[in-house]
């Protein structure tokens, strides 16, 4: 069943989007992950409203013939890249990438993400912009510099 293609439509209606679909075992159990994300975020009421209609709409669909536990959840401040559209809108921002193979002598490429497309990244480590196979990598994510974060929340 394409969860993703199931779950879009009722998300978009409400003004949200679906982020990320995963699907994996989590200490012995079936766990689905969905991540959403609205325009200014989403609160926890609305995560909290929405994992009983998604639920709902996989009952209904009979996603799942076994136990599994279904988490609904924004993706975070630093959040994973998987997909070439998280990268795209993911450029101006630092990232951590790590890569299978090393790539200028390194396999952890942490600076800001400059260009994306569908098959390649390039981040600026320092003043050195290194492109990225997409089929390459083997973990990426936003950094956030907390610090700054943190005062900026005191202003």
């Amino acid at each position: 069943m394409d969860v993703e293609a199931l779950l879009r439509p009722m998300l978009e209606a409400e003004g949200l989007e679906l982020y990320d679909v995963t699907r994996g075992r989590e200490h012995g159990r079936m766990v689905l992950k969905i991540e959403v994300e609205g325009p200014d975020g989403v609160d926890i009421d609305t995560l909290s409203r929405l994992s009983g209609r998604i639920a709902a709409r996989l009952d209904d669909e009979a996603y799942e013939t076994g136990p599994y536990d279904l988490e609904v959840s924004s993706p975070g401040l630093e959040r994973s890249l998987r997909r070439p559209a998280h990268f795209l809108r993911t450029v101006g921002e630092q990232v951590k990438v790590k890569t299978t193979a090393p790539v200028a002598g390194s396999k952890t490429h942490t600076g800001t993400l400059i260009a994306a497309d569908d098959e390649h990244v390039i981040v600026a480590v320092g003043d050195e912009p290194r492109t990225l196979r997409l089929a390459d990598i083997a973990s990426a994510r936003t950094v956030v510099d907390w610090g700054a974060e943190l005062k900026g929340s005191n202003a």
